[in-house]
């Protein structure tokens, strides 16, 4: 649960639910921001009390006015505050004196202005905060709504809409202005909201104190939420387990995610991971669905309406026009659904049924014999090839009675079912509004009907996954004792390859050698051919310092290759340290780079990408939190654009994926055993050998935390 400043999960029932509220700084004119909070409770017929705050007003809007906060006749659940910014910590500090648990400051002018006045006013709203023991909404937000009771603490025209209704939704937005238009939105859609809380500056509660609040109510749903930035990655993945574990999906539209440039980073691993991919990470791991727009907003809450679940990816289409077929299967694939065919028993149904049919497989045509559509949907509703289903509906004279077949028949499958409305958009409301009150997702167009049924797929197979315990990870191999030491500076490629060894990672063999030892030999102590290497601590990439030489047969070219990378070493990094030269075996195979990362705000995770181009240019890589299982393993190698690469592709064999996918979950357990002292984890290359061949590491980087190093790209056995 996402904790308090106190350090305990708030209770925001008198906060959420009011019966008592303080409108201090309340203004006569009903259209400022002052004035708006009561009258908008008061058009709505809040049944609570309320109090306007206006030493200069005997009376405001029809109400009785009191000069300050400690005036007022009763006890009161919660003030909203609307004064200039000068007087906000003083009016709070009334607020404690009263005993009033929350306030709502709707005031701006404080942290977000990037002032020094600015930051002056947050530091004496601090001190209040902390004098007073009132928890508090903002500063700079829009406020608080509880549409149930039209408890409407806040400003903004959308309050002004007579058709909002309550509903199974919870909003929770880092934009005021945008949450309210969620509100107006949804509920446009059929989607109504019970509560929307803008959350301004965070001064005190959070996002994802409400988030967390929502989660364990149980007129909530869903909640959907607008994030711009949070620097808690732990809790944001705290909040997805917590999604997952009441079943309830969050909404989840993030913005501001390009343009912010890549984590500085030591290896080649950081330097992979923009700010953005954790968001997403962290979206895919938890009870997330992430959207683009609203309108993707929309169609999947009407999904979660619904409350039916798909089982997996597989669409069933059924339509009466062979052209709109073609479309929606189109656009189902292009989502990530699966379309596929209709199993002999359920094509005999279909023909039994002596309708017109271009096609009875997948999709499934019937020729505009919409009157007959509901018999086709009885014939595959129970075949288990098929997940969910979308559906192109009747249109003209008789789309009412095909709807009241179509949910007939719909009810009694615990499918989703999705309709494709064919009327254009402004005809037949009336029927199309009965098929959504009946908890239906009736989409415009196409290809929006298979995104939302994709993205709400994905959360329901996740959701699935969850329950069945897939987040109970097995561990590999015993926690291993190591002795890092934070700020040492970043082990030796030697070193490095003995910790990831002590974790079952398969590393090249190799001989360490003065240069003038390599100079004098006789024989080389690995077979040829072999790799030449500087050794080096503070030269980490040594390709970068042309201090790798590849493919040696000789002990000529051996001693000329020792040299070589010596003097290129000593040009590169004068004052580096040498331990001496890296005789290695030669490996080969498909060039994986395997890396970890505990990133400060989310954690550690690990990494895997194809090396070459891929990585380098193209950054086709996958990231999951650590640590992972075999299954989450093979998702990452299912998610690189390059995967078929692994599948063996113009007659290369296979690659061992098994033995990958195990050196993906050792070096996670690596990272998550070890999180308080490492920061960085290379491996790079990683060769992966043909089916059952194994795979082995060629090199290798540990940084430990504040452990500078230089840097630079590692690239083929540097």
């Amino acid at each position: 649960m996402s904790e308090s400043r106190t350090g305990h999960k708030p209770d925001l029932s008198r906060l959420l639910d009011p019966s008592a509220i303080a409108i201090v700084g309340a203004s006569t004119n009903p259209k400022s921001i002052s004035g708006q909070p009561l009258a908008h409770m008061l058009a709505s017929k809040f049944e609570g009390k309320l109090y306007p705050v206006n030493p200069r007003r005997d009376e405001v809007q029809g109400v009785k006015a009191y000069p300050d906060v400690l005036s007022l006749p009763g006890p009161c659940d919660t003030a909203v505050i609307a004064v200039g910014r000068g007087h906000v910590p003083e009016v709070l500090e009334q607020c404690g004196q009263a005993g009033i648990p929350y306030a709502v400051i709707l005031t701006a002018g404080f942290s977000e202005t990037h002032t020094e006045s600015g930051d002056a006013m947050q530091r004496r709203l601090d001190a209040a905060i902390a004098k007073s023991g009132v928890r508090v909404v903002g500063p700079n937000c829009v406020g608080v709504m509880n549409v149930i009771k039209r408890a409407y603490m806040a400003f903004g025209g959308a309050l002004s809409d007579k058709t909002l209704k309550p509903g199974p939704l919870a909003i929770v937005s880092q934009s005021g202005g945008f949450g309210q238009s969620m509100m107006t939105f949804a509920n446009a859609h059929g989607v109504g909201s019970n509560y929307v809380v803008s959350c301004g500056n965070e001064a005190d509660l959070s996002f994802f104190d409400f988030a967390h609040d929502f989660l364990d109510r149980d007129e909530v749903k869903m909640i959907a939420t607008y994030m711009e930035a949070t620097t808690e990655g732990m809790k944001l993945r705290e909040l997805g387990r917590h999604a997952l574990e009441v079943g309830k999906p969050i909404l989840m539209l993030k913005v501001g995610n390009g343009g912010a440039g890549r984590r500085a980073a030591n290896s080649h691993t950081g330097k992979l991971t923009a700010d953005y991919t954790l968001f997403r990470t962290a979206f895919r791991e938890g009870g997330f669905i992430e959207v683009s727009d609203l309108d993707e907003m929309a169609d999947v809450g009407r999904l979660v309406m619904g409350g039916k679940y798909p089982k997996g990816r597989n669409l069933g289409i059924l339509t009466g026009s062979g052209g709109w077929g073609v479309i929606m299967a189109d656009h189902a694939e292009k989502s990530g659904l699966n379309l596929p065919s209709t199993s002999s028993d359920v094509q005999a149904k279909l023909h039994a049924l002596n309708s017109t049919f271009s096609s009875v497989e997948n999709p499934i045509d019937m020729m505009a014999n919409y009157g007959d559509q509901y018999k086709a949907i009885e014939c595959v509703m129970d075949d288990p090839a098929f997940d969910m289903f979308l559906v192109r509906s009747a249109a003209g004279p008789d789309v009412g009675i095909w709807a009241d077949r179509f949910i007939e028949t719909a009810a009694k499958s615990d499918k989703p079912m999705i309709v494709n409305w064919s009327s254009i958009p402004t005809r037949d409301v009336d029927v199309r509004e009965k098929i959504e009150r009946a908890g239906y997702l009736c989409a415009n167009y196409a290809g929006r009907a298979a995104r939302a049924a994709a993205i709400f797929a994905d959360f329901a197979i996740k959701q699935d996954r969850f329950r069945n315990g897939a987040h109970q990870i097995p561990r590999p191999i015993e926690k291993q004792v190591f002795d890092i030491k934070a700020g040492a500076g970043a082990y030796s490629e030697q070193v490095s390859k003995t910790l990831v060894q002590r974790y079952g990672v398969p590393v090249t063999g190799d001989a360490l050698l003065p240069l003038e030892t390599v100079l004098a030999l006789e024989k080389c102590p690995i077979p040829f051919p072999v790799a030449v290497k500087l050794a080096s601590p503070d030269i980490p990439h040594k390709t970068e310092a042309d201090a790798v030489r590849l493919n040696i047969n000789s002990i000529a070219d051996l001693k000329r290759a020792a040299q070589e990378v010596y003097d290129n070493g000593r040009r590169y990094a004068p004052g580096a340290r040498i331990d001496g030269i890296s005789i290695q075996e030669m490996a080969g195979g498909v060039e994986v780079i395997i890396g970890a990362v505990n990133d400060p705000q989310f954690g550690p995770y690990v990494m895997v990408g194809l090396g070459g181009v891929l990585t380098e240019v193209l950054g086709d890589v996958a990231h999951r939190f650590a640590p992972v299982g075999a299954d989450m393993a093979r998702d990452m190698l299912d998610d690189l654009r390059g995967k078929d690469i692994l599948k063996g592709v113009r007659g290369s064999p296979p690659a061992d994926l098994d033995a990958l996918v195990d050196v993906i979950v050792r070096v996670s357990w690596l990272i998550n055993d070890h999180a308080d002292v490492i920061s960085e984890i290379d491996i790079n290359p990683l060769f992966v050998r043909p089916a059952g061949k194994g795979v082995v590491a060629a090199d290798a980087l540990i940084v430990p935390i504040n452990g500078a190093v230089s840097t630079g790209s590692s690239r083929s056995q540097s």
